[in-house]
């Protein structure tokens, strides 16, 4: 069963016996539809899980979730030519892969790199569930030209930039609808710099790597933790920088290198919202006071100048404007 949500991401679930036609259509979407894999139960011959597809240009994110079922790239299947490379992030408990006569095992927060062209499984059951990532081989060659000597094992040795590519991924599934084709690219590109990282780029590349993709991924990781508490009204640059294990001088440059403050960030994030509230039909019978708070002002005679500065307005007069439109 299968809803579509936004053109490049949607989700497809079935929870029940691994037989029949609800079983059978649910399969050939996964195999036909996206995954190009076979998929079947992992305990009692039962299917638990719903699995949520995310297209970010040319990379395919995969999030599944439940108890119960095996993703294979049979033999049958690699008539399709398919040579793509698929990162396999363990994000809870213990996940067992193979890739050939190969088993891994992945513990929460490992990761593997296995190819579409070698058969292989990836087993979400109760006691451990994981994300996959499949890049176009081409790509994560002029990321890593190393990649392919890091095949089918236990990779993520260092812990933070697990988390990084953790948190990033779920960024980019969040996000991947709102994003533009550009935007979506440089999303992309972002996500294999990250993994380039871990599978081990070459010198020149890790140093560009390093430098602008993990500083851009940092930054967004920052911003949405922002975006998440506008209301906190004592929000710190420590408190982000802490959240995401930076310094605060390491978060202070970031937003400089965009042309920016934390500061002045924040408080544009906090006007913009704010008039959203204020333009909103529900915002039409709401204290303007009600809405400066809301949004982390403290300030009330602040917020007033703030606002009118960036708006050209006070909040009450774009306020009178709504109520005028309806």
């Amino acid at each position: 069963m299968s809803e579509t949500q936004v053109p490049n991401r949607f989700s497809i679930f079935h929870h029940g016996l691994a037989k029949g036609p609800a079983y059978e259509a649910w399969r050939e979407g996964i195999c036909r539809g996206f995954c190009r894999l076979d998929v079947g139960p992992t305990d009692d011959n039962r299917i638990d899980c719903h699995n949520e597809f995310t297209l970010l240009h040319t990379v395919a994110i995969a999030t599944p979730r439940g108890g119960s079922a095996r993703f294979a790239r049979t033999r049958a299947l690699l008539s399709d030519g398919c040579d793509d490379l698929v990162l396999i992030f363990a994000t809870r408990g213990s996940v067992q892969v193979t890739q050939g006569s190969k088993a891994i095992e992945l513990k929460r927060g490992q990761m593997c790199l296995t190819e579409m062209n070698i058969v292989g499984t990836a087993d979400l059951t109760q006691s451990g569930s994981f994300t996959t990532t499949r890049f176009p081989r081409r790509l994560l060659l002029q990321v890593t030209p190393m990649a392919e000597t890091q095949l089918a094992r236990a990779l993520g040795r260092e812990p933070a930039l697990s988390a990084m590519i953790e948190r990033y991924s779920a960024l980019c599934t969040e996000l991947a609808g709102d994003l533009d084709v550009p935007g979506q690219q440089a999303a992309a590109n972002h996500l294999a710099d990250l993994v380039g990282l871990v599978l081990g780029s070459s010198a020149e590349h890790k140093e560009l790597a390093v430098r602008d993709s993990v500083a851009k991924a940092r930054l967004d990781l920052m911003k949405v933790d922002v975006l998440k508490n506008l209301d906190n009204g004592k929000l710190t640059i420590e408190a982000i920088a802490k959240a995401n294990a930076l310094s605060i001088r390491q978060a202070q440059r970031l937003f400089a290198a965009e042309g920016t403050t934390f500061s002045e960030y924040v408080l544009e994030q906090r006007l913009l919202q704010a008039r959203r509230l204020l333009l909103h039909a529900q915002g039409a019978g709401r204290k303007v006071s009600d809405i400066a708070y809301t949004v982390g002002f403290n300030d009330l005679s602040y917020f007033h100048r703030a606002f009118r500065r960036k708006f050209g307005a006070a909040p009450a007069e774009m306020q009178m404007e709504l109520g005028r439109r309806h």
